[in-house]
């Protein structure tokens, strides 16, 4: 006769044992509230502890489940056990709840934080044909949302604990916005603060694809390729902040560290002096100031003709 597991308990001994957790990791889960302290734990508690179990194996720390539960409490009213009612699971590090057929982010409560680029995308397109004066009006409130969202992702984003649910907030903007490029630029930024190169390069290059005339996408795209130690091609994107927008004192910066990495110091000087008439007064400013005194006094040494005169002149108005 087949037995009914619903029914059957589990010393605490037998469930360190299956779980494979230590007492100690038990008791911590304890004493934050997740399980009830018992010698003896029912079907329920078991899958309860199982689901957490598993989210220490994905590294989840206690305290992001601890708030995830709270969270489910207060969003979704009559759960009352979420570790045994409901789904709960890890991407990442980041705790998700299955509600029904979709998949919820617990501290939100948004039921839209799956956030797969092509699936928000098909769902955005899914409108059906209608006149052209509907479809700029669609379009327009399309782009408000995506507006929104956007600004929601920048709030997010100052906060280190919620820099998960700013990257969702971005990729919601650009599935209704596919040409919003600050969105593209700010999530490449993310990943590349990171040290993710790969996703930063792809949300920098689909910037510049949405808007090649975007003077940041190009710089922040210079930036990582001169991380990578790839000086052709951040040369080639500084030149091409600066063409779009002369007055970018940011680029010029990094053109005159990388010439002078390179060792061309008479293109090194004139970028230093561009950028010293662009931003005179900031800290960066006095780095500047010291790297250009250095250059010329170097080429005074040498005492280069063409290089003695240029020296004159980069002192005026600095």
């Amino acid at each position: 006769m087949p037995v009914d597991v619903t029914n059957k308990e589990y010393s605490r001994s037998e469930v360190l044992r299956v779980l494979s957790v230590t007492e100690r990791q038990l008791k911590s889960w304890e004493r934050l509230g997740l399980v009830p302290e018992s010698a003896v734990y029912g079907f329920s508690q078991l899958v309860a502890l199982r689901t957490l179990a598993r989210l220490r194996a994905a590294k989840v720390p206690a305290a992001k489940i601890h708030r995830a539960v709270i969270a489910v409490r207060r969003t979704l009213q009559g759960i009352s056990d979420p570790l045994t009612e409901l789904r709960i699971y890890s991407e990442g590090t980041r705790v998700r709840v299955q509600v029904g057929s979709q998949k919820m982010e617990p501290e939100s409560g948004q039921l839209l934080l799956d956030f797969d680029e092509t699936e928000l995308q098909r769902l955005v397109r899914m409108i059906p044909s209608r006149s052209r004066q509907e479809q700029d009006a669609s379009l327009r409130k399309k782009q408000m949302e995506a507006e929104n969202w956007f600004h929601k992702g920048i709030e997010l984003e100052q906060s280190a604990e919620s820099i998960e649910q700013a990257i969702d907030a971005y990729k919601v903007a650009i599935a209704l916005d596919p040409q919003l490029a600050a969105a593209m630029v700010n999530l490449g930024t993310i990943y590349f603060t990171c040290r993710n190169l790969d996703r930063a390069e792809k949300y920098y290059a689909r910037a510049i694809e949405a808007n090649p005339e975007y003077a940041l996408a190009h710089f922040n795209m210079g930036n990582l390729f001169d991380e990578r130690g790839d000086r052709g091609r951040a040369l080639s994107h500084y030149q091409a902040a600066i063409k779009i927008e002369p007055s970018y004192a940011d680029p010029h910066y990094n053109l005159a560290l990388l010439y002078q990495t390179i060792g061309q110091q008479m293109k090194a000087i004139r970028h230093w002096r561009t950028y010293l008439r662009l931003d005179p007064g900031s800290a960066w400013a006095e780095i500047a100031r010291r790297e250009l005194t250095k250059l010329v006094s170097s080429s005074i040494v040498r005492g280069n003709r063409v290089e003695g005169q240029l020296s004159k002149d980069t002192f005026a108005g600095v």
